[in-house]
């Protein structure tokens, strides 16, 4: 019994975040009990987004002293279904969640301000959907993220820098991610685009136009080669003709990986948004 007793102080011992001094975030390690897990620390406000009303965003600052231009802004945008309510993540969520929090604190660590709005009704981006991405100036997202690039001007999120905005996102959130380019020109240094395609491409319904905006950011992809909800096919339509046109682009694939953020994702995203400051 004692040594039960034992047994099982030791794993709590071993549960217990261990945070790092100079980091807004905390790990913890799997153990037989307990999956993973990465925690962020996080502020929230509430933006107005039109006729719906404010949606939730929540972001955070990096420790320490900020440049003097203002720490360089990553947003990311979520997946369909799966709402950023906060930044704690583990390692059994699905679709390679707990790889979405080592990104958020990579980015902090590295020291990149992460802010994270809110989809509707924390459902999906409005970006793709039929009968509306052809009017997206119309619908509640072009309100609300104009307004969210408006509060980063503002100093509402703290000191940071517009001059260095950057975009990623998972699913929805990777499309969102190059509607950033369709429909907010001139906002941001360069995408990352997690297993996603074109702004306006829906899964296999995917159509990228012939010419793509002459100031598109340079624009990174992360893509599972088995992916079965966005094909691998679609990303490579928009990469290429990103190739055709003459910007800047590169395209990472995990072989066996599926609809998902990969161990592979924080550092390649990291590394793509610091080639662009």
């Amino acid at each position: 019994m004692t040594a039960l007793r034992t047994l099982l102080f030791s794993l709590l011992l071993f549960t217990l975040p261990h945070a790092m001094a100079d980091s807004r975030c905390s790990d913890r390690s799997r153990t037989l009990l307990l999956p993973a897990k990465v925690s962020c620390s996080h502020q929230t406000t509430w933006i107005d987004s039109g006729i719906v009303g404010a949606r939730q965003v929540i972001y955070q600052t990096p420790l320490g002293t900020p440049p003097s231009g203002g720490w360089p802004v990553v947003l990311i945008y979520q997946g369909s279904f799966f709402p950023l309510d906060d930044f704690s993540y583990t390692s059994n969520l699905p679709f390679g969640g707990y790889y979405e929090g080592k990104l958020v604190q990579t980015l902090l660590n590295n020291g990149y301000a992460v802010i994270a709005p809110s989809a509707p009704a924390d459902l999906f981006w409005q970006t793709n959907i039929p009968g509306l991405a052809q009017a997206y100036e119309l619908t509640t997202d072009y309100d609300f993220l104009g307004n969210v690039l408006a509060a980063i001007a503002s100093g509402h999120f703290g000191p940071l820098n517009t001059q260095r905005q950057y975009a990623t996102g998972i699913s929805s959130g990777g499309y969102n991610s190059s509607r950033m380019a369709v429909s907010f020109p001139g906002q941001f240094k360069a995408l990352a685009i997690q297993s996603g395609s074109y702004a306006t491409c829906s899964g296999p319904l995917c159509v990228v136009p012939d010419t793509l905006p002459a100031d598109h950011p340079p624009t990174l992809f992360l893509h599972g080669f088995v992916d079965t909800v966005v094909p691998w096919w679609s990303m490579d339509l928009y990469y290429d003709r990103l190739l055709q046109q003459g910007t800047e682009t590169a395209r990472y694939t995990e072989p066996l990986g599926g609809h998902e953020w990969f161990a592979a994702s924080p550092a390649k995203v990291l590394a793509w948004f610091n080639a662009h400051p």
